[in-house]
């Protein structure tokens, strides 16, 4: 007869986080018989709460910024990779000023906190929390992105981020341990979960099997990526939740090795075994090269003997988390990078400057797709004049627009589109971050719209469907590809003016005119049927 023993399924070896204390205010130490009991007031949930999103917005783990420098310094990463590192690092130095967000997708707000059985808040903690947030992304630059559902069909942003996803468990002790994770829709949807068999754990299988899930991620979500694979789990949801997690390194120091409690564990030579396999693939860091991803985390978890779940997913190059704590000590908060200046090359890569074609948007329409023309796919270009903004809730309505109309706005007809979503705009700036959202979710709208003469210059991050590598070839379209994750810099730098064209009242999601000058880009689809991203 086997005897009962427990270990906890995440047996953390230690907590090697850095630290720094923010406040002891409303902490308290109550004695229960012999026991320490730490009170916390309610408005400390708020306060850490509100402080955790702010830092997340502007700033950044000082070891992926130090990733990104290694980029730059590596002689087998390409130009395209050093290129993306570099405006990455810009990216970070100017959001890390406090106005501007690293990027315009501001995410949902997810809370993960662990509980202990000696921690009395004598409140609703999920309110609290929630009002920290709140108070967050009114007082800040941030988009609001969350959609409440009327009915089946119909939905309003809630205009203040919430409601958030917050899950709060139990755990021992008298301390209490949070995770908070600004997550972008864009990586959200990279998240995928496999139901597979015992017949997938073998070197060649799951070898095989990797490879093709990892390269369907595609670049969508801005690598270079932190991508997490975890195989196994006693559900679906206890997998999907130990990707989040991996995903964030917050179980780095699980052990290496495997015994029959079933805990879970790390495999250092499958997480080396696939990065290489990523570093192979020749996507890299969004336009081609060496680093499609920074790092793999690899965990093993028991599973039900009839069922093998893997799940995948990835932190974006927008890699924003922050750990925080409250016991008896005060209340402390994971220190990020406030300095990522100091990770910036004395000299950039000005040669890159020298390959950029330009291009004035302000031309005809069909003098810029013939000016494109002339260029292979992989051409870099600097992008001067007006584009049309517009995404999943704007490309809808003018869908039905041109169902009743029978014909597309002229803006739409005479203009490049943008694909993407403002944040707030600071005092005193043109534009609030403003980087490119995931170009696939309008990819079942391009066929009818070039058809009507619309959408022949397309522009956002990632990449699309066949269906648009089609259209683009019978109508003469053009599909380029934006830097994914550098929305500070474009909004700094590259757009000059925005008002709103139509449909205010969706806020972001309005169909915006913007001028801009030297915005970035490449070309990704042409109008002979050629696909950077193409596996051919």
């Amino acid at each position: 007869m086997t005897n009962f023993s427990y270990k906890n399924v995440f047996p953390l070896i230690k907590d090697d986080v850095e630290y720094e204390f923010i406040s002891n205010k409303g902490i308290s130490i109550l004695k229960v018989q012999s026991l320490e009991v730490l009170k916390i007031e309610p408005h400390v949930l708020e306060f850490l709460s509100e402080k955790a999103f702010s830092d997340v917005s502007h700033l950044l783990r000082t070891s992926h910024l130090k990733q990104l420098k290694n980029i730059l310094g590596d002689h087998e990463a390409s130009e395209n990779d050093k290129y993306v590192a570099l405006e990455l690092l810009k990216n970070a130095n100017i959001a890390s000023s406090g106005v501007l967000p690293m990027c315009q997708d501001t995410g949902t707000a997810i809370i993960i906190a662990y509980k202990g059985d000696r921690v009395l808040t004598n409140a609703d903690d999920q309110k609290h929390l929630s009002k920290g947030i709140y108070n967050t992304y009114k007082s800040k630059n941030l988009r609001y992105s969350q959609l409440a559902p009327i009915s089946m069909f119909e939905e309003v942003n809630t205009q203040t981020n919430l409601p958030a996803q917050i899950d709060i468990f139990s755990a021992a002790g008298a301390e209490y341990k949070f995770a908070f994770i600004q997550k972008g829709g864009g990586s959200a949807n990279k998240s995928f979960l496999f139901q597979k068999t015992k017949a997938v754990l073998n070197e060649n299988s799951l070898k095989d099997f990797l490879y093709e899930s990892i390269i369907n991620i595609g670049t969508s979500a801005c690598p270079p990526y932190h991508l997490a694979i975890v195989i196994g789990g006693t559900s679906a949801e206890f997998t999907m939740k130990t990707v989040k997690l991996a995903s964030i390194k917050y179980l780095d120091n699980l052990p290496t090795k495997g015994d029959e409690s079933g805990h879970a564990w790390r495999d250092l030579k499958w997480e080396e075994k696939i990065l290489k396999i990523t570093q192979e693939m020749g996507i890299g860091a969004q336009f081609g090269g060496k680093y499609f991803c920074h790092d793999v985390r690899v965990i093993r978890l028991p599973r039900h003997g009839a069922s093998c779940p893997i799940g995948i997913g990835v932190s974006c190059s927008a890699d924003r988390q922050v750990l925080a704590k409250i016991n008896k000590k005060g209340i402390f908060i994971e220190k990020l990078e406030k300095n990522p200046a100091k990770f910036l090359p004395k000299i950039t890569f000005n040669k890159l400057k020298k390959e950029d074609i330009k291009i004035n948007l302000d031309h005809n329409i069909s003098n810029i797709i013939k000016q494109l023309s002339e260029y292979p796919i992989k051409t870099k270009l600097s992008l001067s004049g007006s584009m049309v903004v517009a995404r999943d809730i704007a490309h809808a309505k003018i869908s039905q627009k041109l169902d009743a109309e029978g014909s597309l706005p002229d803006y739409f007809i005479e203009n490049a589109i943008y694909y993407a979503g403002p944040a707030k705009t600071p005092a005193g700036m043109a534009s609030g971050s403003f980087g490119p959202t995931t170009a696939g979710r309008m990819d079942s709208y391009v066929e009818k719209f070039q058809k009507a003469g619309g959408s022949r210059i397309m522009i956002a991050k990632g990449n699309r469907s066949q269906i648009v590598k089609n259209s683009c070839q019978l109508y003469g379209g053009f599909y380029l590809g934006s830097i994914g994750g550098a929305a500070a810099k474009l909004a700094q730098d590259s757009i000059k003016k925005i008002k709103v064209l139509e449909f205010p009242e969706l806020g972001m999601e309005s169909i915006w005119l913007i001028e801009v000058k030297d915005f970035p880009a490449f070309i990704i689809i042409d109008d002979k049927g050629n696909d950077f991203y193409s596996k051919d």
